[in-house]
């Protein structure tokens, strides 16, 4: 079972804002307005004060934002989306590569319509990919890949799943474009 001293402080403040995000996330998706915003505030509010189980992760990241609250202070202070997580950004940083400022694009962000090959790691990107490219000359491979944000447990855990997901396609990679010497002349 995790508890709040498995985490890094990075870490433990994104699990103590998720509840509010997600409400972020539910607004933005239906708008109704002003109320609608208030009413959905206010059951986040709720929902991140009283943990549905007892379990003591969900207990301590609720007693924080009680106590925030009390304190009259913003659970999402300094809150920004971003597109890696601490998690990636280690593991990537175990390789040489520093993906800190890497920002996660959508389809409709795409300025270039060019492309030879798309490959695609999740099924709702590679549906989005062959509906894009239905009147195009390219190519879309689909490689089923393991969302490793959903796994649960300490630090330790949650990095492994991050270095799998990191190895696994590395191999693919050089699988699909294996770099061959230059010929010599």
């Amino acid at each position: 079972m995790s508890t709040k001293t498995d985490y890094v402080d990075e870490e433990w403040m994104h699990l103590r804002r998720s509840p509010f995000v997600v409400a972020a996330a539910i607004t933005i998706s239906d708008p109704g307005g002003p109320i609608e915003i208030a009413h959905e505030t206010t059951a986040a509010l709720k929902a991140a004060s009283s943990p549905p189980s007892r379990e003591q992760l969900l207990i301590e990241v609720s007693q924080e934002i009680s106590s925030m609250v009390a304190q009259k202070q913003n659970p999402l202070e300094g809150f920004k989306p971003e597109g890696s997580t601490p998690a990636d950004q280690a593991v990537m940083d175990e390789i040489g590569i520093d993906i800190s400022r890497h920002r996660a694009k959508s389809f409709d962000s795409l300025e270039d319509t060019s492309f030879d090959l798309i490959i695609s790691l999740s099924p709702e990107a590679h549906h989005r990919a062959l509906e894009m490219t239905r009147t195009m000359a390219c190519d879309v491979e689909f490689w089923n890949t393991f969302d490793p944000s959903i796994v649960e447990g300490g630090r330790e855990v949650r990095l492994d799943a991050y270095r799998e997901v990191r190895d696994t396609l590395l191999r693919r990679i050089r699988e699909r474009f294996p770099m061959h010497a230059a010929p010599i002349v």
